[in-house]
């Protein structure tokens, strides 16, 4: 699935957002050359865990690119970034803003040298308004954008989604952008500067709850496992005692639900007969549902639930996913196809095919500045430029 191939991409991002941007490029064929301070590179190279003395983090969203060592506070350092986006077709960084302006890399100042580029950027707050000078991190994202205040159970301590849905999210949004971008450009020929936010990518998230809250003026709290949209549509315990997911959406699934566990009255209480009256009397309909579910085992219900075509689902643990049958047969954690210095990882990989087939793991992810100097030489540096650049402290 190489349908970016010959797409050359300059990476200056680093943490998760950025980096599972510019990972996204190269999984779809792209040739990413990622910079990387020379002082330890990309901070996620620290996160926890180490795995073989790396950290899991980094392996996990910097696949299939080369890593290049610039100092970019050093005089010289900029001007190499400049010259390897000379020949690229996307830039791509998540400085805060102003600051790539300051080192002369720009939308204006690249794009003037290189008027197909596509310029990338991505911020905590945006590149405008009274916040825009502030850091941000995915926790820092749900928390500004309201995500945080819906998350958990009532009466508890503020939960964040475990799962960056905030730094991944705003990757995928900007790899959105950058395609769109890509796309423009053949037919004008002309580059474009394309810009997301951690803030925007966490509003966005909130589609439904504002525009509820739009339209009944009721300000939602912690939700916990339920939906506002349809009860009963949440999670429910049984007699192991686990918990399976249940998802009778409309009155014909409750119809269902209530059948199979017994309580077929329930169906045509005028307290529960449609969707709107299920959801205004959820805790009480809770309650009583999950009496019966308390009477069979999670398997035997899951059993019970999709034989009458009932949406259901367990509630896994991360190992039970990693091993689960459905998650292998689509694929979703490829061998590694190329030599690997932890012969024994596995990839999760993109959820999209192209002809049926997947993302092709080619690069793995790079040591620190393990490519410069064959970065460089294709850039055009000489053997006499890069000792000059090492003896500087310019490159690594």
């Amino acid at each position: 699935m190489m349908t970016l191939d010959r797409i050359v991409v300059v990476d200056l991002t680093q943490n998760v957002a950025g980096p599972y941007c510019t990972q996204l490029l190269g999984d779809f064929g792209a040739t990413v050359i990622k910079i990387e301070r020379p002082d330890g590179g990309d901070d996620v190279r620290r996160f926890a865990p180490l795995w073989h003395g790396e950290s899991a983090p980094y392996l996990c969203y910097n696949r299939n690119k080369s890593s290049v060592c610039i100092d970019l506070n050093h005089p010289q350092g900029p001007a190499i970034v400049r010259r390897l986006a000379q020949d690229a077709d996307i830039f791509v960084h998540s400085m805060k803003p102003g600051s790539a302006e300051s080192h002369g890399l720009g939308y204006e100042q690249l794009g003037a040298e290189n008027p197909r580029l596509i310029y990338g950027s991505i911020s905590g707050f945006g590149d405008k308004g009274p916040l825009r000078n502030l850091p941000g991190y995915d926790p820092l994202g749900q928390a500004y954008s309201g995500i945080i205040s819906v998350n958990g159970h009532p009466d508890s301590p503020p939960a964040r989604v475990v799962v960056p849905i905030i730094d991944m999210g705003s990757g995928l949004w900007l790899f959105s952008g950058i395609l769109a971008a890509l796309l423009d450009r053949t037919k004008t020929g002309k580059g474009a500067k394309v810009a997301t936010s951690l803030l925007e990518t966490g509003v966005t998230w909130t589609t439904l709850l504002m525009t509820n809250y739009q339209a009944t003026g009721e300000v939602p709290g912690p939700a916990g496992s339920t939906s506002p949209a349809a009860a009963p549509y949440e999670a429910f315990v049984t007699s192991d005692p686990s918990w399976i997911l249940i998802a009778a959406g409309n009155d014909r699934l409750f119809a269902k639900l209530c059948n199979v566990l017994g309580c077929s009255p329930l169906a045509s209480d005028p307290r529960f007969v449609s969707n709107s009256e299920r959801v205004a009397r959820r805790y009480e309909l809770h309650t009583l549902l999950e009496c019966e579910t308390r009477r069979y085992r999670a398997d035997e219900l899951i059993r019970l639930l999709r034989e009458a075509q009932v949406p259901t689902s367990p509630i896994n643990s991360i190992d039970k996913v990693f091993a689960d049958e459905q998650v292998n047969a689509l694929g979703m954690f490829p061998p590694v196809t190329a030599e690997f210095r932890i012969p024994e990882m596995k990839f999760v990989d993109i959820p999209v095919s192209i002809d049926s087939e997947k993302s092709v793991k080619r690069l793995m992810p790079p040591r620190l500045g393990e490519h410069t100097e064959v970065i460089l030489r294709k850039a055009g540096y000489s053997d006499r430029d890069l000792q000059i650049l090492r003896s500087e402290k310019v490159i690594n």
